[in-house]
């Protein structure tokens, strides 16, 4: 089965943001955030992709990336 890749750390870069702004603008913890962003987490929360999708201006697909095995 294939597996679901986390692309955040591409698209703060293309927004030019930083973990610290973003985590602040999102309303969610550093930490939280950092594991987002490493592919640390196994799920996330809707309200979380979308309040990230909302401050980065962009759409879920943009982060989210299917991935063959």
């Amino acid at each position: 089965m294939g597996k679901i890749i986390l692309r955040l750390d591409r698209m703060m870069v293309e927004r030019k943001i930083s973990l610290n702004e973003l985590a602040e603008r999102v309303g969610i913890s550093n930490v939280n955030l950092s594991k987002i962003k490493n592919n640390k987490v196994t799920a996330i929360r809707f309200s979380t992709l979308a309040a990230i999708c909302e401050v980065l201006d962009c759409e879920a697909g943009d982060i989210l990336e299917y991935q063959k095995d």
